[in-house]
């Protein structure tokens, strides 16, 4: 294992590699120069040869040109010697053109000096004929043999000099004398085997020079190369360590000089950084520790009223839940927000809204029991957590109490506000101590207070549930609604102050399949919550611009369709070229058609309410104010907006009779429309004493139950063309102006 790992630092490291190509480059390089250098020798050897070959030649050359001379001028018997042996040529005369007899033994002395050489192979000599006179072969031609193919022949019409043929050096020289050509010299030397001889020569006696000098340069280089990266592998093996160990207060020291030792030092200053960072992040994290206890506690508790949070709630909750269960003990929940307290945020600004926030949560918490929870969720929504007694009479108690501790105002910048509670509760066997289903039961119960008049608490039922569900299935089938045309519109006639039908109201019924007759009460704010609110408004549109083909055909006179638009509608920055495409599709006169919205609504999005009423008016539309005077906001914004009508609620209506108050207000609300030349209208008339009242106090249109219930479409021709109750209304009206 321990050599496995050696032998893979080994070749990690820089070393071995830079070691290798240091090697290769110097045996690479040794083995070109080598190779050069034979090459070189070889050049200069051959030409040593030829030179030496060329100069024998020449020698014998002139040696065998007087026995030559001598042998033309009479017959000579000229033999030829092959190894010794002679042979006899035939007789010439050489003033006749034909070979004289020559003396071999003159030309055989003179041959047998060239076989004397070590590489000759063979040398020959011929006469001026080119007749072969004698060949002696030498040394190199007994020892390696004479070749196959003649090179002479070949050379014996060529100028004289020396010719490389087959790795062979042939002299050939022409034995002349005053331009007469007496014969031929041809030498014939080998080049392969001297050459051969040389270079092993050579290599003998320089190798073990050159192998020793590689060697020792390769240690030199190696020693160097080991003195120069020993340094870098320190390093390398200070940083590992340091990696380990994590100690940023040692420091690289090298007694080297050069990039490594700048490199060195340039870590310790690295390190000295890290060093000073370090020290700082310690500081820094026992800060952090501190704000973290401290953005612990600010997770845990509201940092407006101090009370526990939604996160702190929900967790203790939890544990409760699992602790009751266990123990077969019930637990409550007590959820409720605050009534009327958006009006007062908007109108008040959202700083008024905080010190009311902090001032429920002091009462709040000063009338329960420490071991009560109570706590902020968010916004105005509050939660209690009893400690104890969880039974219906201890939990009523409890709920009153809160409420009790709201009747008393908040006073603000010497305002004096008036601020309710809804409260919901629900037990934790109910929801089988599933949080989620607490939560969900304490919130169906404070709604159910807010339907029963606010300032109300309601302990959880099943029976909730199921309105719930019913609510969740109503949702879910407004759009099916609308396809299977279970949606029809009632219209419910509005009469001026002689008793004529002066227009209607457009108000939706739904034949559900399941639930049967469903009124707008039940299923508008379900729509309204489901963002469906939409749909049902482009329906009624459309549907009352279709019916008001049939409404001009009853009607004799001038007369216009009021359809309710809700605060979403407001909201939809597309309504109004919707209500434009549909009016000109069915092609309906826009003063026909009046569109009513709540005050509230209209307040909560005045810009884009002010911009679209604009353009309904400019478009000939109409505009009714409806609900006014049940809102929280101030009159000035009567002065701001574009409408045609302000419509009585029917609840100032409804106590003409019996609260002087309201009579107060009716009046006021009267007046107030006629200063701003306003038409007004009343709701919810359903007594004689009503419509005398509001008849003498000049309001302009009235409609409710006193004249007709809202009418399905084909009952409108039954309608009559005045309502009369025993005398005329404006004798009425004058008869009660005169008492």
């Amino acid at each position: 294992m321990s050599t496995a790992q050696g032998s893979s630092k080994v070749f990690k490291s820089i070393k071995t590699p830079i070691a290798i190509m240091l090697v290769g480059a110097v045996l690479v390089i040794s083995a070109l120069v080598t190779w050069f250098a034979a090459q070189k020798h070889e050049q200069l050897y051959t030409e040593s040869v030829k030179s030496n070959l060329t100069a024998l030649t020449r020698n014998m050359a002139d040696e065998l040109l007087p026995v030559l001379m001598a042998a033309s001028s009479g017959p000579v018997t000229a033999t030829a010697s092959m190894g010794g042996t002679k042979s006899t040529n035939r007789t010439t005369s050489p003033d006749m053109g034909s070979s004289a007899f020559f003396s071999a033994d003159p030309i055989q002395a003179i041959m047998k000096r060239a076989a004397a050489y070590q590489h000759i192979v063979q040398a020959r000599v011929y006469d001026g004929h080119k007749v072969l006179l004698h060949s002696q072969t030498g040394v190199a031609g007994h020892k390696y043999g004479l070749p196959k193919n003649d090179p002479y022949v070949l050379l014996l019409n060529s100028p004289s000099g020396t010719y490389h043929i087959d790795e062979q050096l042939i002299a050939s020289r022409r034995i002349i004398q005053d331009g007469v050509t007496y014969g031929y010299l041809m030498i014939m030397n080998d080049i392969n085997s001297p050459v051969t001889n040389s270079w092993r020569t050579l290599l003998w006696h320089v190798g073990p020079l050159v192998a020793l000098s590689l060697l020792i340069t390769i240690a030199i280089g190696l020693y160097w190369l080991n003195r120069l990266l020993t340094p870098l592998s320190s390093l390398s093996h200070f940083t590992h360590q340091l990696s380990q160990s994590t100690d940023y207060t040692r420091r690289f020291k090298t007694r080297s000089n050069g990039e490594v030792a700048r490199l060195g030092q340039n870590v310790n200053m690295l390190l000295d950084t890290i060093e000073a960072e370090l020290t700082i992040n310690d500081e820094q994290n026992q800060t952090l520790i501190e704000q973290q206890q401290t953005m612990s506690r600010l997770a845990n508790f509201d940092s407006l009223t101090g009370l526990p949070n939604r996160q702190f709630v929900m967790d203790n909750l939890r544990l409760e839940l699992a602790r009751a269960k266990r123990q077969s003990t019930d637990l409550a929940l007590m959820f409720f927000d605050l009534d009327g307290f958006k009006g007062i945020n908007d109108s008040l600004g959202h700083e008024t809204g905080d010190l009311i926030l902090i001032e429920v949560a002091d009462r709040v918490s000063g009338m329960l029991r420490e071991s009560d929870l109570v706590a902020r969720l968010g916004g105005d929504e509050f939660i209690i957590v009893p400690d104890r007694d969880v039974t219906d009479v201890s939990l009523d108690n409890l709920a009153q109490r809160v409420i009790a501790a709201f009747e008393k105002p908040f006073h603000f910048r010497g305002l004096a506000l008036t601020v309710g509670v809804s409260i919901g509760i629900a037990r934790a066997i109910e929801a089988d101590f599933e949080l989620s289903q607490l939560m969900s039961n304490a919130d169906l119960a404070m709604y159910r207070s807010k339907a029963r008049g606010r300032g109300m608490a309601t302990i959880f039922t099943n029976e909730m549930v199921e309105t719930h569900k019913r609510k969740l299935s109503i949702a879910n089938s407004i759009d099916q609604g609308i396809v299977n045309n279970e949606f029809v519109l009632f219209y419910q006639p509005k009469i001026d102050r002689n008793g004529q039908v002066i227009g209607f109201e457009a108000l939706m019924r739904w034949e559900h399949p399941d639930f049967g007759l469903v009124l707008p009460g039940e299923f508008i704010p379900v729509a309204e919550q489901s963002g469906k609110i939409s749909l049902l408004t482009r329906w009624a549109i459309e549907q009352s611009c279709a019916d008001l083909s049939l409404l001009q055909s009853v009607m004799q006179h001038k007369f216009r369709v009021a359809i309710n638009l809700s605060g979403h509608d407001l909201r939809h920055s597309e309504l109004f070229d919707v209500i434009y495409q549909i009016f000109t599709e069915q092609q309906v006169n826009p003063e026909y058609i009046e569109f009513e919205v709540t005050e509230s609504a209209y307040l909560e999005n005045f810009e884009s309410a002010n911009k679209l009423f604009k353009r309904l008016s400019n478009m000939g539309c109409a505009v009714a104010l409806d609900d006014f005077g049940t809102g929280y906001s101030s009159l000035s914004y009567l002065t701001q907006i574009s409408i045609d009508t302000l419509k009585i609620d029917r609840q100032f209506v409804r106590e003409i009779s019996t609260c002087h108050r309201s009579r107060l207000v009716t009046g006021a609300i009267i007046d107030l429309a006629k200063r701003l030349s306003l038409t007004i209208c009343a709701e919810g008339v359903e007594e004689l004493s009503q419509w005398e009242y509001l008849l003498n106090h000049g309001c302009d249109h009235v409609q409710g139950y006193l004249f007709s219930k809202p009418l399905p479409l084909e009952k409108i021709a039954l309608l009559p063309d005045y309502f009369d109750f025993g005398s005329s209304p404006r004798q009425r009206s004058e008869d009660g102006g005169k008492s």
